[in-house]
């Protein structure tokens, strides 16, 4: 009798499902900490220090485009727009470099502004992604949050205003939160933009129990869209930001009304006719939706800290809150940079 695996057909040697690592030689050394890192990466797989360039791993370099935690320095990606029509070879290629769908990047191309592809922790990878745009025939931008004016270590970038009173040729601001007060030229307006904060917020009351899961006493969600309007003069390097919900509009006289968002719109109306010299640029509801493939809204959770209700039984409060506050003063400084520096050299 033949054996069972007598008759089975030679068929030479398997492949390998998985795809074959890098070898030893083309590892890249991290000057830091002295690891060996893959000749794709831009930066360090531990320390995330910038790694040597070397002329292979220039070639082998992809954008990993891990966004920077809270209290880093983002740098942003701003693809500027084109009248020519793209490839679809093009379309393909730039979405998979920027981790989109090709849809999504045929939308954002679609509005025909200025507008951000991707945020990363690292000048190094922003650089990456701005010499791959190039090399497929798109025009764009790097910039820092530093550059937006968005510093970390500087509280007086969007400064709330509560009130204002007009007069011949000038205007003065006075500042929530403080006695200060500026008076302004309204030929010193130089941009108007209006846009919303929506904002989500669900809180959770929690009872510490024995089980692995607390039990759940109670939950409420609420939501919050309220109408905003910055503006910037030529002087000054700060946004000027009035909230609906916050501001006296007392300033309208005669011409206020008992509705908040009657109110902003009749205050935008009055200082866009005598801003004459000022752009309005509404566009921020336009692109909202496709803002969110860079810049995320992202969720923070707050706790309340823990109550004791009776002898024995403790509780704890938290609230998760998503809201786009922080991607409009992005977008918002963007159109400021770009209106004091690209549009104004066209």
């Amino acid at each position: 009798m033949p054996k069972d695996n007598e008759n089975i057909p030679f068929l030479g040697p398997v492949e390998p499902s998985e795809p074959q690592g890098f070898s030893a030689e083309q590892m890249i050394r991290c000057e830091e900490c002295l690891r060996a890192n893959p000749p794709t990466r831009v930066s360090c797989l531990y320390c995330v220090a910038p790694l040597p360039l070397t002329e292979e791993s220039a070639r082998l370099q992809k954008a990993v485009l891990r966004p920077p935690e809270k209290h880093q320095l983002g740098y942003n990606n701003i693809l500027l727009p084109t009248d020519q029509t793209v490839p679809e070879e093009v379309i393909i290629e730039t979405a998979a470099l920027l981790k989109l769908t090709q849809e999504n990047l045929q939308e954002i191309l679609s509005h025909r502004l200025p507008l951000p592809v991707a945020r990363t922790a690292s000048r190094q990878e922003a650089e990456l992604v701005f010499q791959r745009l190039s090399a497929l025939g798109f025009r764009s931008l790097t910039l820092s949050d530093d550059e937006l004016g968005l510093s970390l270590s500087d509280n007086n970038v969007v400064r709330r205003v509560r009130s204002m009173s007009f007069e011949d040729g000038y205007f003065t601001i006075y500042l929530a939160g403080t006695t200060e007060e500026t008076t302004l030229s309204w030929d010193d307006v130089v941009l108007i933009l209006p846009g919303r904060f929506f904002e989500r917020r669900v809180e959770i009351k929690e009872r510490k129990t024995r089980k692995t899961e607390n039990e759940i006493l109670d939950t409420s969600e609420f939501f919050r869209d309220e109408p905003v309007m910055d503006f910037y003069t030529a002087e000054h390097s700060s946004t000027w930001r009035v909230s609906a919900n916050g501001f006296d509009f007392s300033c309208l006289e005669n011409e206020k009304a008992l509705i908040t968002n009657e109110n902003i719109s009749r205050l935008q109306r009055l200082i866009v006719s005598k801003a004459a010299k000022a752009q309005l640029d509404d566009s921020y509801k336009r692109v909202r939706n496709v803002l969110e493939f860079a810049w995320a809204t992202q969720p923070e959770t707050q706790s309340s800290g823990w109550r004791r209700e009776r002898p024995g039984k403790l509780s704890i409060g938290s609230a998760t809150i998503k809201s786009n506050e922080i991607q409009f003063t992005r977008y918002s400084r963007l159109r400021r940079y770009l209106s004091l520096n690209l549009e104004r050299n066209k």
